[in-house]
């Protein structure tokens, strides 16, 4: 039999217990879907390499070893499995994806194990967008936990609500957070379409994932396929104002218009169904009306800051409202709801120098964080340490984005970890580029070539009151724990 001939299982069927294999397991999705089955009995390994919290962590904390790098022996080192879940950095070129493919193992992707073995017939709840997804999603699965629904979950993070990003469901209700990424090497669509979709929640779209997406057309077509799986008495919540999300809108009207399905607007203002009004923060919560015609102006508040971030609540509570929740319990659950790790998540504060975590990478999502930062510290200088370590941002589709987004206060940057050989040279993003155009700016922009550097130059240039703000969506270096024991006095 040749590789070429090998094709994934169409309808997975595994006994209690069965052994499943993952391959590139540290993946925040991989982890969660290997906890939630192991948590349903069934035998977990895996694989995976350059591994970094908090999923490595996560992993360790329920007891799932990792097998460093993905070697041909993984696949029989622990007896032969009886599925393998390949998730989408795997390429078809590595050694044990060519093992796989040379062997008889049934073997799927994530997306469609997610879809056949844990949300089957449950009430979908998928969260999408380029930004916004990870925290509404926690936000979702709170809410109705707070219902008394029992739902289960799986995240792109860790929220601080639960434990663990991931929860096997003991009702009839899953929220899960729909990324539009490819589901593997061998399944070149986007995660979402396999996960069932009854509820959807749409944050924003903008063009992302330069690997995958030509440009930001073919990154429409992506949330059009989301659309069209819209069932029929299905529910779209959506941003009002969005310019790329009111084009997806015409274009699928006719499917939208039919069937019972609704659509339902959120924003900070125009021609929204759920309008945020008297919008007031105090740099730690914020509060806010939320305007619906018909109805009394609902109050709420929660314990983030940010404009975003408002409309994420708006978002959940209006799809909740939308489902018939008890809205009472919706507003407490919301003014409860604590976050998620690594967005704007402070890990300390040595030498009074306060140290902040968060995921960013986009240029919108970088500029918004560091706004809101400020906002959160506005007499300290806030010191910006950026890594390019997304398949996007390592590229320069986003060089001049960045230097508006990292054009204010202080920037602390290094030329990308990985290798960027596999990228035209034309098409690379150039840190010595940015940090010229940030000097022009009058930004204090700093280019280190390695973590130490940036740890050396932060221990020289940051003083007690000021504010370091770290964004990665990796492990940069193990550059937090440096810190923490570099600045303290």
């Amino acid at each position: 039999m040749t590789t070429a001939e090998r094709k994934p299982v169409q309808k997975i069927d595994l006994k209690p217990g069965a052994h499943i294999h993952f391959m590139g397991i540290c993946g925040t999705a991989m982890a969660s879907l290997a906890g939630l089955l192991k948590d349903r009995g069934f035998k977990i390994t895996g694989s995976d390499q350059n591994v970094y919290p908090p999923m490595s962590t996560q992993l360790q904390k329920i007891g799932i070893p990792i097998m460093e790098g993905y070697k041909a022996e993984n696949l029989t080192k622990n007896g032969k499995p009886d599925l393998v879940v390949v998730g989408n950095v795997i390429s078809r070129q590595y050694e044990e994806a060519q093992a796989l493919l040379n062997s008889d193992i049934p073997f799927t992707s994530l997306p469609q194990a997610m879809g056949q073995i844990v949300i089957d017939h449950r009430h979908c709840i998928t969260v999408s967008g380029t930004h916004g997804k990870t925290t509404t999603t926690s936000m979702m699965s709170w809410i109705t936990d707070q219902q008394g629904l029992k739902p289960g979950f799986m995240i792109g993070g860790i929220p601080k609500n639960f434990d663990l990003s991931y929860r096997v469901p003991q009702g009839d209700w899953f929220v899960i957070e729909g990324d539009e990424y490819d589901t593997a090497f061998f399944d070149k669509v986007p995660k979402f379409t396999h996960y069932r979709p009854r509820s959807v929640i749409l944050t924003s779209v903008e063009f992302d994932h330069a690997d995958i997406y030509r440009d930001l057309d073919h990154v429409k077509e992506a949330f059009q396929m989301l659309l069209k799986l819209l069932p029929e008495n299905g529910t779209l919540v959506t941003a009002a104002g969005d310019a790329n999300i009111a084009d997806l809108l015409r274009r699928e009207k006719a499917h939208l218009s039919k069937g019972g399905r609704k659509v339902i607007t959120f924003g900070l203002g125009g021609q929204a169904d759920y309008v945020a009004k008297n919008v007031k923060g105090d740099g730690m919560r914020t509060e806010f009306d939320i305007h619906r015609a018909g109805k009394t102006d609902t109050h709420v508040s929660i314990n983030l800051i940010g404009g975003y971030n408002v409309k994420n609540a708006l978002a959940a509570f209006a799809l909740s409202e939308s489902l018939g929740f008890d809205m009472a319990k919706v507003v407490k659950a919301l003014a409860d709801f604590q976050g998620v790790k690594r967005r704007q998540e402070i890990i300390g504060r040595p030498n009074d120098i306060t140290i902040i975590e968060d995921f960013a990478h986009h240029p919108t999502a970088v500029k918004q964080t560091i706004e809101n930062v400020q906002s959160r510290y506005p007499k300290s200088r806030v010191f910006s340490v950026f890594e390019a370590r997304s398949a996007t941002s390592r590229r320069s589709v986003f060089q001049k984005d960045y230097a508006e987004a990292l054009g204010v206060g202080h920037a602390v940057l290094m030329p990308p970890a990985f290798n960027q050989t596999a990228i035209a040279e034309n098409d690379r993003f150039s840190t010595d580029q940015l940090i010229t155009d940030l000097k022009k700016k009058g930004v204090d922009a700093n280019l280190c070539n390695d973590v130490d550097s940036i740890v050396s130059t932060l221990k020289a240039k940051a003083h007690p009151g000021d504010v370091i703000l770290v964004m990665s969506n990796g492990g940069f270096g193990g550059i937090y724990e440096k810190l923490l024991k570099e600045l303290a006095p």
